[in-house]
Parts: structure tokens; C-alpha cells; sequence
């Protein structure tokens, strides 16, 4: 999510791999809108009635509803799991019962696939005392008879390095002061890489949240060639912090961590796909999207299961009022998110040849609170476009335009030209919940869900049948 306001620190290292450039036809592009008012204008009523349906009508609260069927049958959806497979298949089952066309899993291989097994992280001095632990994504296991060490708390990277010589044969734990998503975490990222550079045993990671009711984060992390592979997870706010103090007294830490980790072959799974065929420019796509994978713990309605629904729910409510745009409105539900953007990746690769027909990728993935508007990225000219468009969503308080949509699985056709939009909401609380076991059903209010979903489908449906695709 996970992919933003944030920096989504790992995954974009895939962008450096991206090395075509393409350039878009003429014909495909609007060089200059002189009705654009009177188009946009037109749309006035239609906008409205999609609202009403959606936070008053039949439509109410039928987001939360689905998502709530599909997070209580199913729980959380980790990658390579059987239970992501069955996932698909009941979402694949559900976009046939709406009347969505052309309605098929596009097969995603070569995805990582771990499996945390039982873990645990007893400190043993200087007082007897069980944490709570969530190990990371990728993460070795330990032996069978786990690792009894001693434990060196740093606060940043370079203090590991001040103090490397302490680190040798110890469990680093991380005590970095929370600043944002962005900066944060490389912690969780490269803290075990940087802890085995100097000669650590394993690797606690202070949880990358800004809050904490003694809850660890779980979350990818990334090794480097060159370096043991050493045990890592993430611990509590809470115990960090504790931590912190007793070393800080001078006093002796002493952990044993047991890791059941593994790293498996390779899996396969599929992206989830529906469409409405457009009327008169079907070759041509609005693409909107969100995961359908999780991690782990908690049911994953969160991250990313809202921003899936909602734009699920853009199709379905299109069904449901009998609208069909002059563009092909294309729903996606990534797999693979959470191990790196592997799903939208090779979708990329497989569909890059047609990216002059992508008219716009919208993504929600950085939670379904209450909005407050839109993150776009385009030139200036369809950003102008786009605040106009934005204006029809006045009446539910959601219209305003951002510079620069979050990207994540749409990042790929940005880099490369096609204009991008990525949801924006009151979402300070994201990362109290983020990648634990607080990330629930519970967490999602059905009318905010309702408000998400309606600026979706308006932006959506009006940016697909419009006259001409949007500039690039």
C-alpha cells in the first residue's frame, strides 16, 4: 500500500528496470478543448444520479457490504496462498454475476513466496519477558534451536555504523524515531542488510507506524548481494522504546529469537480482470484498479481491500444505472502488490504495446477514509481538464485536484506518458494500521466507503465518455 502519499521505498526499485519510452499518435491526443466547460457541464445530472445511488439510493453502503462478505469468509490473502487463489476465483465469480464482460485472471508468475511459520522473541535478560513480533517479508529463518544473543540498540543508520564494532555477533535492534512512511521506512527495508554489514546475528526493526497499542508491522524487506541473510523482524513501539531505556541505563539485553521463515519456490497466481466495453472507442481504456493480495495478519480490508471494492464498485454501479461510456472502463484487482508490484508489472509488459489506447490509470491504495479529492499526474493541460471534471463531485466535499497521484501499480504507464490518478482521503490513521493485525473491516466506515466510491465511478465514467482522451 501497499502502492501514495508516502514513498513507497522498495517497490519503486522496479522503475529502474523500466527502459522504453514510447511516444503517443497525434490522433490520440486533444491538443486544445474549447467546449470542455459545456462537456463537462453536460455530465452535471448524470454525476448526480450516480452520487444518489451511492450514498442514498439502492447503492448505499453495498461497497462495505461486499468487502465485509469477502474479509469475514476469507480473512487476510498472502501471496502464493491457496487462500489468495480462492480469493480470485470467488472475485472472478462475482464480476460474471454483475454482467461484467470480458471477465478473466491474467496468470502472474515468478512471484515471491514466504511464509512466516511460527516465530517468536523472548527477552531473557534482564528480566524474563515475551515481545510480540512480526517477521518480515523475505526474512531467513533461524536454526531449529533459534538464536540466543546479546542486543545492541541504535537509533539510525549511522549510529550502527559509529558503533560497528559493538554490532559483532549481536541482535541489532533498530529504535528509529518515527518521521514519515517515506523516510521511515528503510528501516524496515534494509535494517537487516545493514545489521549483517556489520556483524550482526539478526535484526529487530522498530514497526514502521506512528502508533502503537502494542502492535508490530509486518512488510517486505530487502537483502543485497554480498551479505548473510539474517533473521529480521519487527517489533512493538512499545518495546523498542523499552528497549532503548534498559540500554541506555547500561544495563545487559539479552533476546533468544525463533524464526520459522521460509522462502519457497516461486509462485504463480493471477490479476483479476472485468470490463465494460465502450461504445465507440472500445480499443480505448480507463483502467482503475487496487490489490487483491494482503500480508498476513489481520483481513487486509485496508490494505488494499477498500481500494479494490471501490473500484469494483465502479463497474457494478455503471451495470446497475445501465451506463456505458464511449471508452472501455477496465477493472483490475493486482496480485502481488505487497512483494514488490509484481502483478501490475507484468501486466505492464504484457499491454505496453497498446499504451496509446490507455486514456487514464486511476489506483486506490492509501486507504478508503473520508476523501477529499483526487491526486493526478498529466500535463498541464489535462490537469486543467481534470480540476473541471473534479467539480462534479462538489456536492460530497471531494473535489479537489492534487499534483501527483501516488502511482504504485499504475506508476509503469505514468513514467511513460499516460495520465494517472490515485485517490486522496483523510488518512492519518493509514499507518496505526498498516500491515497488522489491526488492519480489519472494522477499520472501514461504510459511509466514507460510500463517498470513495462515488467520486470513483463519477471521475471514471465522465473521463471514459468523454469526447477526446485526456492530453499527454
Amino acid at each position: 500500500m501497499f502502492r501514495k502519499t508516502v514513498v513507497l521505498f522498495g517497490y519503486f526499485l522496479q522503475l529502474a528496470t523500466l527502459q522504453t519510452s514510447f511516444s503517443i499518435p497525434a490522433s490520440k491526443v486533444v491538443s486544445h478543448h474549447t467546449d470542455i466547460d459545456s462537456q463537462i457541464k453536460a455530465y452535471e445530472n448524470i454525476s448526480q444520479k450516480i452520487i444518489n445511488f451511492v450514498t442514498k439510493g439502492e447503492g448505499k453502503h453495498q461497497t462495505f457490504n461486499q468487502l465485509a462478505a469477502m474479509t469475514d469468509k476469507f480473512g487476510n490473502r498472502l501471496v502464493g496462498s491457496e487462500t489468495l487463489e480462492s480469493v480470485i476465483d470467488y472475485m472472478l465469480n462475482q464480476f460474471k454475476a454483475n454482467g461484467l464482460e470480458n471477465v478473466h485472471g491474467e496468470e502472474v508468475t515468478n512471484i515471491p513466496h514466504w511464509i512466516r511459520g511460527q516465530e517468536s522473541a523472548t527477552m531473557l535478560e534482564p528480566r524474563n519477558y515475551k515481545m510480540s513480533i512480526l517477521g518480515l517479508g523475505g526474512s531467513v529463518g533461524t536454526t531449529a534451536d533459534g538464536i540466543t544473543a546479546e542486543v545492541l540498540v541504535v537509533h539510525s543508520f549511522d549510529e550502527l555504523q559509529a558503533r560497528a564494532a559493538e554490532a559483532i555477533g549481536k541482535i541489532v535492534v533498530f529504535d528509529q524515531v518515527y518521521i514519515n512512511y517515506g523516510v521511515s521506512v528503510a528501516y524496515r527495508d534494509y535494517g537487516a542488510y545493514q545489521a549483517s554489514k556489520v556483524g550482526g546475528v539478526a535484526s529487530l526493526i522498530r514497526s514502521i507506524a506512528p502508533f502503537s497499542i502494542n502492535s508490530p508491522h509486518t512488510g517486505w524487506q530487502y537483502y543485497k548481494n554480498g551479505t548473510a541473510k539474517i533473521p529480521t523482524a519487527c517489533i512493538t513501539i512499545e518495546d523498542a522504546e523499552m528497549l532503548s531505556r534498559i540500554a541506555a541505563r547500561g544495563e545487559k539485553i539479552v533476546i533468544h529469537l525463533y524464526m520459522e521463515a521460509q522462502n519457497l519456490p516461486r509462485a504463480t497466481s493471477r490479476n483479476t480482470v472485468g470490463e465494460i466495453v465502450g461504445t465507440k472507442y472500445p480499443d480505448q481504456v480507463v483502467l482503475v484498479s487496487g490489490h487483491l493480495d494482503s500480508w498476513d495478519v489481520g483481513q487486509g480490508a485496508m490494505d488494499d481491500g477498500g481500494g479494490a471494492f471501490i473500484s469494483w464498485q465502479v463497474l457494478s454501479i455503471m451495470k446497475q444505472l445501465n451506463l456505458r461510456a464511449k471508452r472501455t472502463v477496465r477493472v483490475v484487482l493486482w496480485t502481488g502488490e505487497e512483494v514488490g508490484l509484481v502483478g501490475s508489472y507484468q501486466y505492464y509488459n504484457a499491454h505496453k504495446s497498446n499504451i496509446s489506447n490507455y486514456d487514464f490509470v486511476m489506483e486506490s491504495d492509501i486507504g478508503t477514509f473520508k476523501p477529499n479529492g483526487l491526486k493526478f499526474s498529466g500535463n498541464d493541460e489535462a490537469f486543467a481538464i481534470m480540476k473541471k471534471v473534479m467539480t462534479l463531485v462538489k456536492p460530497i466535499n471531494a473535489s479537489t485536484l492534487y499534483k501527483k497521484a501516488d502511482g504504485g501499480d499504475v506508476s509503469f504507464w505514468i513514467k511513460n506518458g499516460v495520465p494517472g490518478g490515485s485517490l486522496s482521503n483523510d488518512n492519518a490513521e493509514y499507518f496505526y494500521f498498516h500491515h497488522s493485525n489491526g488492519d480489519t473491516i472494522t477499520v472501514e466506515n461504510p459511509d466514507d466507503l460510500d463517498l470513495c466510491t462515488a467520486l470513483w465511478a463519477v471521475v471514471t465514467y465522465v473521463v471514459a465518455d468523454m469526447d477526446e482522451m485526456l492530453p499527454r
